[in-house]
């Protein structure tokens, strides 16, 4: 066993494409969204909060996001009572709402993209539109 591993890095460039393409997606289907893009560790690249969206979802799009991230998947299955007390316990940082996918480039995880203020296929459905703009794997 080594005593490293390589990571990749998603870049602000690569963020700001996807901050664009799930934007341009949320407008296309008529659904104001807020979106948080973060690195591999759950930090903030990149968010926006669409004009009409939701001010309370900008903090559950963030948990989406650092969750995914953290679990390497896509949020909403895990068990309710599991994700409440999950909740409780990360003071918010954890959820078990849909809505975020892991950010991966060859089964590599990147980050995450959690997306917020629609119902959850909608908020899965404006996370695809940005991990393809980017060429991520497809989740």
């Amino acid at each position: 066993m080594t005593s490293y591993r390589e990571t990749i890095t998603l870049s602000h460039k690569g963020a700001l494409d996807m901050l664009g393409a799930a934007v341009a997606h949320a407008e296309q289907i008529g659904v104001p969204q807020c979106v948080f893009i973060v690195d591999a560790s759950g930090e903030t690249i990149a968010s926006i909060r669409m004009d009409g969206a939701k001010y309370l979802s900008m903090h559950t799009a963030r948990s989406k996001a650092r969750t995914a991230a953290s679990i390497n998947n896509a949020t909403g299955a895990m068990p309710a009572e599991f994700g409440v007390a999950a909740g409780i316990a990360s003071q918010g940082g954890v959820t078990h709402l849909p809505g975020g996918l892991p950010i991966r480039f060859g089964g590599k995880l990147a980050g995450a993209i959690g997306v917020g203020s629609g119902t959850g296929d909608q908020d899965f459905e404006v996370a695809r539109a940005a991990l393809k703009a980017v060429g991520a794997d497809a989740v």
